[in-house]
């Protein structure tokens, strides 16, 4: 198949998952004949009928508590939130009614729907347009939350979300919509929910990240391949809950360094339990304090001004010289 970029690839599966069960359902604002603020839902409204492919109000608790209400019904509802700052009109809906109702009829009824959110900067957006507020969402027990960081992690990460028998947040990192193309297999394909990948192989150090930041950490190992002749182990975490301990765990064992990056704040972010963990099954193979490259405890910049917040390779490098000269 063809390379293609993410915005594609999160379409593909879509319509793939549309053809293949009828109880698939793309609902949200302007999903329809306007085709997604980002174009995602491009030629579905036209292909599937406004049954299958609902705009709805502008009224994010509305889109969330009707999408519970198909899930437990029998549908596969697959909800937009035009931008992940959106989601917080919904906070009740997510956490008080999808995240619980497995536990509320023990295991009788469940929630497998999907609430998919663009997310992070990148795009210079105005204010409640560039937030990453995936460790919010981590936090509820009851919800899986995932973040590809390409074309092919998203269309499988999104198909493994649909199938899933519960509520997942699925984050798109919109910087990465049409920032680079990736050859994705003519079959459908799944990732286990749970399952970090392995990006790169090495030996002296350990970078962790999700979503668009997986980018910067391969930009980062370039430049210390070239210029410090190391070669740094790369995992891409894809699921943030559940986490895959094992994977963390068994690099950083082989290592004995790590760096953690997010693009999100960085108290009691997604890296403070990463650390966590490692410091749990890992601590005596360490031989340097873990290092963090974070955005900041402050609301996101707004324009030009974002690209001091988010991380990038020079911070990445800067970062892993420092644990490895510890």
């Amino acid at each position: 198949m063809p390379d293609i970029n993410m915005a594609k690839a999160i379409n593909m599966a879509l319509n793939e998952a549309m053809e293949r069960d009828n109880r698939v359902v793309v609902m949200g604002e302007d999903v329809g004949p306007d085709e997604g603020v980002f174009r995602v839902t491009e030629g579905l409204h036209a292909k599937y009928g406004d049954k299958r492919v609902i705009d709805t109000p502008l009224a994010e608790s509305g889109i969330v508590g009707t999408a519970i209400g198909m899930a437990i019904y029998g549908l596969r509802p697959v909800a937009e939130i035009q931008f992940s700052s959106f989601e917080y009109y919904a906070y009740h809906q997510i956490e008080m009614h999808a995240a619980r109702f497995r536990n509320r009829t023990r295991g009788r009824l469940s929630v497998p729907m999907v609430l998919r959110c663009p997310s992070g900067g990148g795009i210079r957006a105005i204010e409640h347009h560039s937030e990453s507020r995936e460790a919010i969402y981590a936090h509820s027990p009851g919800l899986k939350v995932v973040m590809p960081s390409g074309p092919r992690s998203a269309r499988a990460l999104l198909h493994a979300a649909i199938q899933d028998p519960d509520p997942v947040i699925y984050y798109e990192p919109k910087a990465l919509y049409r920032l680079f193309r990736e050859d994705v297999p003519e079959a459908i394909e799944t990732y286990p929910i749970g399952r970090a990948q392995v990006v790169q192989e090495g030996k002296e150090i350990t970078l962790i990240s999700y979503g668009a930041t997986v980018r910067a950490a391969i930009d980062a190992a370039e430049i210390l391949e070239d210029e410090d002749s190391l070669k740094p182990e790369i995992i891409d975490l894809l699921s943030i809950a559940p986490l895959d301990t094992d994977t963390i765990v068994n690099s950083v064992r082989k290592t004995g360094r790590a760096v953690v990056i997010h693009e999100g704040p960085r108290t009691c972010g997604i890296g403070s339990e990463v650390i966590a963990r490692i410091n749990e099954h890992a601590i005596e193979y360490l031989e340097a304090p873990i290092k963090r490259i974070t955005g900041y405890d402050t609301p996101i910049p707004y324009f030009a001004r974002e690209r001091a917040y988010i991380p990038d390779a020079d911070k990445i490098v800067a970062a892993v010289r420092e644990v490895l000269s510890f």
